[in-house]
């Protein structure tokens, strides 16, 4: 079984992965593919957990090549805090992407805030719709880290250091 942890960004999906890395029956990594095209983009091993931000925008491919037959993590954190995070960035990555790309450039009078809110109104609702017929799915929130990635772990029939697993949620990867 293979597991996918959509999100937004800006949400934990580094620290997720970390914290993956002390199961012993599955592989874990963070935007391990992003760089690839054609199947080869979604063509990860079985029993492999990935984070990536960027499947939001390959959820109709994912849906072909995955289906029912995988396990989905909806990560979220507040989304007024994760809005501020990506304000932050509003001039590179993702942001410049959605803005100069998706949006065909911002008009000068929107704030970066704007921007960010509009962007993660976009993503959420993009994997809210996917996940609506999934049947191996769980809302991950990164507020209640350790109790979601202990049930997580209990889902997913996990086996390694879930104790070590949980102290990588002490620590914060990739901050603004």
């Amino acid at each position: 079984m293979n597991v996918f942890v959509l999100n937004s960004g800006r949400c934990g999906s580094t620290t997720f992965i970390q914290a993956c890395r002390y199961i012993d029956n599955f592989s874990a990594a963070h935007e391990s593919r992003i760089q690839l095209l054609g199947p080869q983009r979604l063509a990860y091993p079985e029993q492999h957990i990935e984070a990536d931000n960027r499947l939001a925008w390959f959820l109709g491919r994912l849906e072909r090549a995955y289906g029912a037959g995988a396990f989905y993590v909806h990560l979220q954190r507040d989304p007024a805090a994760t809005a501020a995070s990506f304000a932050k960035r509003s001039e590179f990555g993702i942001m410049q992407a959605y803005r100069e790309g998706i949006l065909l450039g911002a008009q000068s009078d929107q704030t970066s805030q704007a921007l960010a809110e509009d962007y993660l109104d976009t993503i959420e609702a993009n994997i809210a719709l996917f996940l609506r017929d999934k049947p191996q799915q769980m809302v991950f929130r990164l507020e209640n880290a350790k109790a979601d990635f202990t049930e997580f772990w209990e889902r997913i029939g996990a086996s390694g250091e879930l104790s070590a697993a949980l102290q990588e949620w002490q620590v914060q990867y990739n901050a603004s």
